[in-house]
């Protein structure tokens, strides 16, 4: 092990990709209350709270501040509050407010706050606007050198650019200052990127020892069932999205780890229950997208045709909202049918930042648009960091299937299905047919 891992004392809230069903709104505060205003909310608590008890939380912090206005703690704990709302209700209408309360908060203190950097950090990379994210936290760190939560997000906004390199390095001084379970799983994380999932899985395990918060338990637990899953270990997934579920029965992630669990068990009911469970609860593209496959699998296609209207609609209201949407717009709609929207959308994301996931996107959208000879080397460079991924290895293959290299199509497609047999509930049939007409 590259660190030894410390008793984890907070969790930090993953910052999701998020979507939205509301229009933004504002707030209007007012003054002239009679009783004290309510006791202040740390934002460590944040880390804690969930579901009803947060929206709670940010009527506290709403009622504080009209009795309070220039409480800028309040301010950015209220912008850090809406951000994490906007994770678990997936509503990205709290992001313009969360904006706003931060803002308000940074004219309060011009000079600088590590917790207002902090969070226009984590919204930014909420929004997927990663250059300002790594911006933010350095700003953030620069005020107090040892903030967790500034140096997750800079770790993330390192991954989502392309610059790995520097997220190794970021994530060992992470861990050097101060460890806890958000640097560990994103130390497990940067390991897998860099080709070792072992390393990444031994990171995973020592930390779920550290874990005893029940969220904290339940995210890593999380974490380990991903990265089972992701190297075809069924047994090894489900045993771990069981203990995430019960240790937080709320977990996203965890029910997202059990439906692809139970599709590849042939468990067709179970995963159709799990997949439109975790759609109703958080509209999130890939959630609402993986139950659209799920029906499209089944030979449901018209109710596979209402999933992805409806991940269209997230897209055009999340944009709104600030959140930037041409990697998954390059994913999905390369995969159902908006062949030219999913190149010109993989183009600009290309442009603007060059990780694996972005060069694999740019690779699909080309091949789908019949333009393989460009889309190899994009292919090429998604595998460039040692990451092993079965839809990388079957997006590779189906290109080299069409440019005619027979032996590396057949390497590619075997590579895949060995890597995870049930990586995708269209794509793997897929790919078993390439390799027997390949054959």
């Amino acid at each position: 092990m590259p660190f030894p891992v410390r008793k984890a004392t907070t969790a930090l809230a993953v910052v999701a990709m998020v979507a939205g069903l509301t229009a933004f709104s504002t707030v209007a505060f007012g003054r002239g209350f009679e009783d004290p205003p309510p006791a202040p909310v740390p934002a460590a608590a944040l880390d804690r709270i969930s579901g009803a008890d947060l929206g709670r939380t940010i009527g506290r912090l709403q009622e504080r501040l009209r009795a309070r206005p220039d409480d800028a703690d309040s301010w950015s704990t209220l912008g850090l509050a809406h951000v994490e709302q906007a994770r678990l209700t997936a509503d990205p209408s709290h992001y313009p407010r969360a904006e706003n309360a931060l803002r308000r908060a940074l004219r309060l203190r011009p000079a600088g706050d590590e917790q207002v950097r902090t969070g226009l950090a984590a919204l930014a990379a909420a929004r997927h606007d990663f250059p300002a994210a790594l911006r933010e936290a350095d700003l953030a760190l620069a005020v107090n050198p040892y903030g967790t939560r500034a140096h997750a997000v800079r770790v993330d906004a390192l991954v989502e650019l392309g610059r790995y390199d520097e997220a190794w390095a970021a994530v060992r001084r992470a861990d050097s200052l101060r460890p806890g379970i958000p640097i560990f799983t994103r130390y497990a994380h940067v390991l897998e990127l860099r080709g070792d999932p072992g390393r990444a899985r031994q990171v995973l395990e020592r930390a779920a020892e550290s874990a005893t918060d029940r969220t904290d338990v339940a995210y890593v637990a999380a974490q380990l069932g991903d990265l089972a899953w992701s190297r075809g270990d069924l047994a090894a997934a489900g045993r771990h999205h069981a203990a995430a579920l019960r240790a937080d029965p709320s977990s996203l992630a965890a029910l997202d780890g059990r439906a692809r669990v139970r599709a590849a068990r042939g468990d067709a009911a179970g995963a159709l229950a799990d997949r439109t469970a975790l759609a109703g609860r958080a509209p999130l593209p890939g959630y609402v997208a993986a139950l659209g496959e799920l029906h499209e699998a089944q030979g449901r296609p018209d109710r596979a045709r209402e999933q992805y209207a409806v991940m269209d609609a997230w897209q055009a209201l999340a944009r709104t909202n600030g959140v930037g949407t041409d990697l998954e717009t390059a994913l999905l709609g390369a995969d159902h049918g908006a062949k030219a929207a999913a190149l010109q959308a993989a183009r600009a994301e290309w442009s603007r930042r060059r990780s694996i996931h972005v060069a694999d996107a740019l690779a699909w959208a080309l091949h789908v648009n019949g333009r393989d000879r460009e889309a190899l080397p994009y292919a090429r460079q998604a595998a460039r960091t040692g990451f092993r991924d079965a839809r990388f290895l079957y997006h590779r293959g189906m290109i080299e299937r069409s440019l005619g290299r027979t032996a590396d199509a057949r390497r590619s497609l075997t590579a895949a299905l060995r890597l995870n047999p049930h990586f995708s509930p269209l794509d793997a049939p897929k790919a078993r047919a390439a390799l027997k007409e390949l054959s």
